[in-house]
């Protein structure tokens, strides 16, 4: 199934597009990916399949009616993704609430989908897009009282006994530790994953973390399989692990809600102190404090992707940044065979994930390439040993120290 998280994603989004399997939005690589049904071309996608409707024959897979979880459900979360229009739909022509996520958190947690009164089949088809979500929904924020009988998320890979993975941008993960941390899910709240039969993978149980969501039903173009997956769930935010997930200075600027949240959680006397990504933010020593108060300034070392003209470089971190400044040595890591179509949010999740985030990374995208910088060459060589050779966007990263390192001081 592939060495890491990445090599699976890969596998699956390769193997989907090769295949003739991929559907709008395309290309899959960097989403969840939506998907053709094949033997029913008529059905289209595996949203089809989801209509709280008697299953046609030949159809690919049992409708989500038909678990006993969204029968009972009364308030259903689903992600935002494009193949998960069919649970949508499903939720609200069963009459139930619906909670979308709003994407990538920036206004809110959650918006409640309200159809306009009587409703026709037509406008809640309306309704379960991404374009409907916009236009028929009301936010719900962390006093809304939400409380969720069953999730449904997308997955990139999933395995039989639950294990998932997402597309690498931690959102899924987040969200769900977000509605724990607000009583909106309990321990026994079902989550329920939508994938084609090709992303069934065996993953192995290693590649989790603590922030991982797991999943208890598997629906597929052939099969509901029902994980029984004993691995607990999320438990809530995790401030302390930012090194495993998006949780850093640079998303609390970014999602608002996530830093109320964090309000509330110090003021009810949990620690929600964050152990910053960057090793010499760790350190106790003169020259961490230092650190410590040019991250209170300057809070966003990885700033969001800009529109850099033509071949400039795109800097994640100002090279002028006093905190580059001073004793420390800075190693350089140069990263090239970037293909182009890679962006550098996919570049960052894979440096999360593999532990190895440098204080500041240059993105020269046009040249197909990136410069990451490291406060030690022990972090450098290991950035060094964990890219090597990692395969993003269907390409082989060539990695190695650069040639000129950077020596301040």
């Amino acid at each position: 199934a592939g060495r890491s998280k990445w090599d699976i994603r890969e596998k699956v989004w390769e193997h989907l597009e090769a295949s003739g399997l991929a559907e709008f939005p395309r290309p899959v690589r960097g989403r969840i990916p939506n998907f053709k049904v094949r033997r029913r071309p008529a059905l289209g996608r595996l949203l089809l399949l989801l209509l709280p409707s008697p299953a046609l024959p030949g159809a690919a897979c049992s409708a989500p009616q038909e678990l006993e979880v969204f029968s009972r459900a009364r308030e259903v979360k689903v992600d935002p993704d494009k193949p998960l229009e069919g649970a949508r739909l499903a939720a609200l022509q069963a009459r139930k609430t619906l909670l979308v996520p709003t994407p990538r958190l920036r206004t809110g947690l959650f918006n409640r989908i309200v159809p306009p009164p009587g409703a026709t089949k037509e406008m809640l088809r309306r309704c379960a897009t991404s374009q409907g979500v916009r236009d028929y929904s009301v936010p719900v924020g962390l006093d809304g009282k939400a409380q969720v009988d069953l999730v449904v998320v997308g997955s990139v890979a999933v395995s039989e006994k639950g294990w998932r993975i997402g597309k690498g941008e931690g959102y899924a993960d987040m969200e769900y530790a977000m509605m724990v941390s607000m009583g909106a899910v309990q321990e026994d709240t079902p989550v329920v994953t939508i994938v084609h039969d090709c992303q069934v993978l065996d993953i192995a149980e290693e590649l989790l973390g603590d922030h991982d969501l797991t999943v208890d039903y598997i629906l597929t173009p052939t099969r509901t399989i029902q994980t029984n997956c004993k691995r607990p769930k999320p438990q809530g935010i995790m401030w302390h692990k930012a090194s495993s997930t998006l949780i850093n200075s640079e998303m609390l600027g970014k999602i608002p809600i996530l830093k109320t949240l964090r309000c509330r959680e110090k003021q009810a006397g949990k620690d929600v102190t964050l152990q910053d990504e960057h090793p010499a933010l760790a350190d106790t020593n003169r020259a961490a404090i230092s650190d410590k108060k040019v991250m209170a300034a300057n809070p966003q070392p990885w700033a969001a992707p800009g529109s850099a003209p033509g071949g400039e470089p795109h800097v994640e971190s100002d090279p002028g940044n006093p905190k580059l400044e001073g004793s420390d040595t800075i190693t350089t890591v140069y990263v090239g065979n970037l293909p182009g179509s890679l962006r550098v949010s996919q570049l960052k999740s894979a440096l999360r994930e593999l532990q190895v985030v440098p204080v500041a990374l240059k993105w020269q995208g046009a040249q197909h390439r990136a410069f990451l910088e490291y406060r030690d060459q022990g972090a450098a060589h290991r950035a060094v040993s964990s890219l090597q050779g990692l395969s993003l966007g269907g390409s082989a990263l060539r990695v190695e120290l650069a040639r000129s390192q950077r020596n301040k001081g």
